[in-house]
């Protein structure tokens, strides 16, 4: 599919100016500000090939056609990619998130088992550092 992409040189319109395939992944997938993003990239992608097919009945698939279809292609897999990446980044963050949780909660354990021993064990402790 990329390859395909290269050899034909595919540009990408959008509110910027003409893309290339390398320039997808620099893409946000959504904005709210009218800038160029995935998601309004592939529905006009999307919009362009239904109305292709609406073309005629008696003449085969154009060049054009196959080009957008390939074009619609590449943007859904970026997006598709994107997604999986945030998810994996969110799943991440979450681990880390619960790890300080634990740690937090051992050190305050360890200060409260501390805070409990003693005067003599106390001193027994400082005696062995």
């Amino acid at each position: 599919m990329f390859e395909k992409a290269s050899r034909l040189k595919l540009r990408f319109p959008s509110p910027k100016g003409s893309l290339s395939v390398e320039d997808l992944w620099d893409l946000p997938l959504t904005s709210a500000t009218g800038k160029a993003n995935l998601d309004d990239l592939a529905r006009e992608l999307h919009q362009s090939l239904e109305s292709q097919k609406l073309g005629s009945f008696v003449t085969k698939v154009t060049p054009t056609a196959t080009g957008t279809q390939l074009q619609f292609d590449i943007v859904l897999h970026v997006i598709n990619v994107r997604l999986t990446e945030n998810e994996a980044a969110a799943q991440r963050e979450a681990a880390r998130a619960k790890k300080q949780q634990i740690m937090e909660i051992i050190s305050r354990k360890e200060t409260e088992s501390l805070s409990n021993a003693s005067l003599d064990e106390l001193r027994a402790m400082l005696g062995s550092l």
